[in-house]
């Protein structure tokens, strides 16, 4: 798979759980993050194209525990593209253990027509981009 974006996410103490481990909310927030990055570094008037993305499945491996404080880093991965789709892959390191996978996840996207509300071809600044 080919790496498309990285990024980092700093984890709060309000990211915790009650028994002080971070929320599992906050590994599908932190990949939420990265995702939205992404799509903005191909703004709309690249192509003048208004479809926008729909998360129509997302998923989350818990490999390790986090605590907070402290900053994850990001790597985002292009999967299966299709016509209106694409899979994108998700790893999880702390940056001060970034030799420890902590979380692997996906999600696939579909863009859709905000006229119709249907699925559109994904829009060609994203397929320069991958």
């Amino acid at each position: 798979m080919k790496e498309i974006h990285h990024t980092t996410v700093a984890l709060r103490w309000g990211d915790m759980d009650q028994i002080g481990h971070v929320n599992n909310t906050v590994y599908f927030r932190c990949f939420e993050q990265a995702r939205v990055e992404w799509i903005d570094l191909s703004p709309e008037h690249a192509d003048h194209n208004p479809a926008y993305v729909v998360i129509v499945h997302t998923e989350c491996s818990f490999l390790k525990e986090l605590k907070a404080p402290g900053v994850v880093a990001i790597k985002v991965f292009a999967g299966d593209m299709g016509r209106s789709s694409l899979v994108q892959h998700y790893e999880m390191r702390r940056t001060d253990a970034p030799d420890v996978l902590v979380a692997t996840g996906s999600a696939k996207m579909v863009w859709v027509d905000p006229a119709t509300s249907r699925s559109t071809p994904i829009p060609d600044r994203f397929k320069t981009a991958l």
